[in-house]
């Protein structure tokens, strides 16, 4: 298991459901070697838990912000400090909470 240098929970907010933000999501974490997971959640919003270097997740939180095509993220917001409680290498999607 790798060592997690920074971990962030994170919520979006907005028009993140059913236009693929977790699969963005996915992808992302892949691309910047950031483990943890992404979720639907039952209120409309995304959440996250993202775990890694520091810089690779100021990117991620930045492609976060932005979505993918036809997402419009309202409000994007980041727990400091979050605990990468159980993370094993990887980044999975979630069922829905």
């Amino acid at each position: 298991m790798k060592e997690c240098a920074v971990a962030r929970r994170v919520v979006a907010e907005g028009v993140v459901q059913g236009v693929g933000y977790r699969e963005f999501t996915r992808r992302w974490a892949m691309r910047l070697n950031i483990s943890g997971w992404v979720r639907n959640r039952r209120d409309g919003a995304v959440e996250a838990l993202v775990c890694g270097a520091a810089a690779d997740i100021d990117l991620m939180l930045e492609k976060l912000r932005q979505g993918p095509p036809g997402a419009a993220v309202h409000a994007l917001r980041v727990e400091e400090g979050a605990s990468g409680e159980g993370e094993a290498a990887g980044f999975a999607v979630r069922p829905t909470f």
